[in-house]
């Protein structure tokens, strides 16, 4: 009877403690998710609804100027352009680069592994600094060029050791088959491992292509031309300069009437953006988290 009891106390208590954390977690997702959903119904509704502060939760007046506004101005496309051309190439290297430098240090005859991983790892808590970074960037011709933003951060060392986690679980039967069969390194690079590796391949391309496309700060730093500027900075000198060069619209029509929305444009350009690597997301989730227990542990 006691034993019961405890147990009917205990499931009172857990029911409590559930309802709690539901609560919690609900209002956390309205923090996060009424930002959003209001970003997108601005960009929906007219001018007026946007300056007088009427929209809320839901478009007022819908309407789609702001997109024609976006997609008139020239920039954007240019933008567009550079921001996928660095997000595939800048991939491609980080990708190649990452399993090169994993894959021999995930060996254990490596000589002087350890030494090499301290050296690594040394570089994640030290840099140089923002001003000896941009001098070598200087100094070795890379500035206002696509290699300032595709060779600067080639290689994480947090995704490498990723990397070299997932490689260290391959079996090293497999390492004596291939010698046995007279398989060079390099064949067993190429035939074995990164076929076994395409789950963790997938994580790092996925890591690596995010950070790509939200790239700013480097192209801030780096870049003076515009032919070469990413979505990102475009996104900045409206959002953060408020200004825009009406010069670039294709429509002429939109000229007058883009002084009275600005903020209407803000909230289209947002959009414009971001939905690309959002529609990523649904189809990757279950990569993302993989990609989180395979750094989970760091041997």
């Amino acid at each position: 009877m006691l034993s019961r009891q405890r147990s009917i106390a205990v499931s009172r208590k857990d029911k409590f403690f559930y309802c709690v954390i539901h609560i919690i977690m609900t209002l956390l997702v309205l923090l996060v998710l009424y930002p959003l959903l209001y970003i997108l119904s601005a960009s929906f509704s007219s001018p007026d609804a946007v300056v007088t502060g009427r929209v809320f939760l839901w478009p007022v007046e819908p309407s789609l100027r702001g997109y024609e506004a976006v997609f008139s101005y020239k920039p954007v496309f240019i933008g567009y352009r550079n921001t996928i051309f660095y997000t595939v190439a800048g991939t491609a290297i980080n990708v190649t680069l990452t399993m090169m430098a994993a894959y021999p240090l995930a060996r254990r005859d490596l000589v002087g592994r350890n030494i090499i991983m301290r050296l690594f790892t040394f570089t994640m808590i030290f840099s140089g600094g923002m001003i000896p970074t941009y001098l070598l960037m200087r100094s070795l011709g890379l500035l206002n060029t696509v290699w300032s933003q595709l060779i600067p951060g080639a290689i994480s060392v947090y995704n490498m050791i990723i990397a070299r986690t997932f490689i260290s679980d391959i079996p090293g039967e497999l390492l004596e088959a291939a010698r046995i069969d007279g398989c060079p390194d390099i064949r067993y690079f190429c035939s074995v491992v990164l076929p076994l590796s395409k789950a963790v391949i997938s994580v790092l391309a996925l890591y690596y292509a995010v950070t790509h496309w939200n790239s700013y700060f480097r192209a801030f730093l780096y870049l003076s031309d515009q032919n070469l500027f990413p979505l990102q900075l475009f996104l900045r000198q409206i959002l953060v300069k408020n200004s825009i060069d009406t010069e670039l619209l294709m429509d002429p029509e939109l000229e007058e009437a883009i002084q009275g929305m600005r903020d209407l444009l803000k909230y289209s350009l947002i959009v414009v953006s971001t939905v690309p690597i959002l529609c990523v997301y649904p189809f990757v989730q279950k990569y993302f988290i993989k990609g989180v227990m395979i750094g989970s542990v760091k041997g």
